[in-house]
Order: C-alpha cells, then sequence, then structure tokens
C-alpha cells in the first residue's frame, strides 16, 4: 500500500470546504468549520494549517488585493480528499447519511 502524507482529520475538513467554494478567503473556511463543529475555530489555526497545505501542494494561495488571500484546492487536493471518501467507503458501506 502507498504511503500516505500525514493530513489532520481538521486539514481533510479544510480540503472538503474548499472543494465546495470557489476561492474563499480564510475567514469564509474558518465560518465554514465553525458551523460544521458548532463551535469557535481558532483564527490562527485555520490560517497555519492553510499555509501547511499549500507548502505541500493540496492547496493553492492566491492574493486578491494586498489585504486579501484566497485560495483553491488543487487536484493533488482533490485527489487526497477522494483517497479518504474511497478508504472511509470499505468501512462504512452500510451506513446510511440519516442514520448517523
Amino acid at each position: 500500500m502507498e504511503q500516505r502524507d500525514e493530513t489532520t482529520g481538521f486539514q481533510r475538513d479544510i480540503l472538503c470546504v474548499l472543494c465546495g467554494l470557489d476561492e474563499p478567503k480564510g475567514m469564509e473556511i474558518q465560518s465554514e468549520l465553525e458551523t460544521y463543529y458548532g463551535s469557535d475555530v481558532l483564527h490562527a489555526r485555520v490560517y497555519q494549517n492553510l499555509d501547511s497545505l499549500a507548502e505541500r501542494g493540496l492547496v493553492e494561495k492566491g492574493e486578491r488585493d494586498e489585504r486579501t488571500n484566497y485560495y483553491r484546492i488543487t487536484d493533488a487536493g482533490r485527489e487526497a480528499v477522494r483517497d479518504v471518501i474511497e478508504w472511509k467507503r470499505q468501512y462504512t458501506a452500510g451506513v446510511e447519511a440519516d442514520t448517523v
């Protein structure tokens, strides 16, 4: 089996959010995560993890203006999400979303 980069659950959640948004700002990503988790997410935690994902080529970081960056998932990031989904399906085949 191929060895995978170490990606935390929080980082995988960021990648999932990026799959569904079109070049969001960090604050938009933070807001989506807070909605999902039902609690506050530290600003610094989001940006540290976005930078880490960008360094590993899973996220592209671009500049909207002098003060605002945007983030976009790369093909490698999409592949990482796809791999996790396929791996989870092995173990959750009989689980329906509305039964969890």
